[in-house]
């Protein structure tokens, strides 16, 4: 079985191994695949393992050997499936790998923002408590977080994670979702009520039409003044021109991101310049361990493909 990893920098840029994908086939690993070489590198795959690199309808049509696309990742719209239904090509992805690390991010960006630890490392490191006359200084309001409210925007395992991690150290927990839960974490309520009575909303839902760019100029005028908005999971869910006017006009306090709608980003993006607004690179999944459970699990979707027995299968050819 030849098996082609179009860009596998991202989930393996060498501290981990491939060895057990390559024990199941004939492996060709390419850090990076850009779009007009892709046909050229996977011609003769029969597998083909994707982290972020799309693989087309067109793409997919001249691919004759191709029996399987493996994403690694939990997203899977950067393969058409469509063109892979009509050709019969199972398309697999990696369900849960991330829940901690995400969660963990989640709390570290939150954390930045109200200890500001950054901020004042640098000060020390540029000499500013050596030749300050106070034993002690903060160059940032420092914010408790205990006894604030945390409001969450989709309670699925990441979002729960979250909220316990949060719910430890005496936040208030309350969430929205397509469902409420039977869970003891936090309190339920709609959308408005969420924005308007948290300290801190963090975003946990998946992308759908319906919510593209619902972080928009009105909802972000239902939030307090001093509230914080995180953003973990997909950039296409606020309209950032609208989050940096907010940030800019300080209707809100702050806001902290891994994730925009265009990665990376254009240098004209509004939040790059915006008033106390953190962005982190899309990295809250790229702990050493998630992308180890990554790869673990491409290799068991590989495995099963080959037992006939296909597994974690998003366009129901089993």
């Amino acid at each position: 079985m030849i098996i082609v990893v179009t860009d596998g920098y991202a989930i393996n840029p060498g501290d981990l191994s491939w060895d057990r994908v390559a024990a199941l086939g004939r492996l060709t690993v390419y850090e990076r695949t850009p779009a007009e070489l892709l046909v050229e590198r996977c011609k003769m795959a029969e597998i083909i393992l994707t982290n972020k690199t799309p693989v087309t309808g067109s793409q997919i049509e001249e691919l004759p050997l191709l029996k399987m696309i493996s994403v690694m990742a939990t997203g899977y719209n950067v393969i058409d499936i469509s063109a892979a239904n009509k050709k019969n090509i199972v398309v697999c992805n990696i369900p849960i790998y991330g829940t901690a690390s995400v969660a963990q991010h989640t709390i570290a960006l939150l954390l930045e923002l109200t200890n500001h630890v950054g901020i004042h490392a640098d000060s020390v490191t540029a000499g500013e408590w050596q030749r300050s006359k106070d034993w002690a200084y903060a160059k940032t309001q420092l914010i408790e977080l205990s006894g604030k409210t945390l409001g969450i925007v989709g309670f699925g395992n990441i979002g729960q994670l979250t909220a316990r991690i949060a719910k430890a150290m005496g936040m208030k927990i309350i969430y929205t979702s397509r469902t409420e839960k039977n869970t003891e974490l936090g309190t339920y309520c709609n959308l408005e009520t969420l924005f308007s009575s948290s300290d801190v909303v963090s975003l946990h839902c998946p992308l759908r039409p319906e919510n593209t760019r619902f972080i928009n100029k009105n909802m972000l005028q239902l939030m307090k003044p001093s509230a914080i908005l995180i953003n973990t999971s997909r950039g296409q869910l606020v309209d950032e021109t609208d989050l940096a006017d907010a940030l800019n006009n300080q209707l809100i306090a702050g806001a902290a991101l891994d994730v925009l709608s265009s990665e990376p980003p254009s240098a004209d993006n509004p939040l790059l310049s915006a008033r106390n607004c953190i962005i982190t690179p899309h990295n809250a999944w790229m702990s050493k361990e998630a992308r180890q459970r990554i790869m673990d699990t491409t290799s068991e979707n590989i495995a099963s493909f080959l037992r006939n027995e296909p597994i974690h299968v998003v366009n129901g050819l089993i």
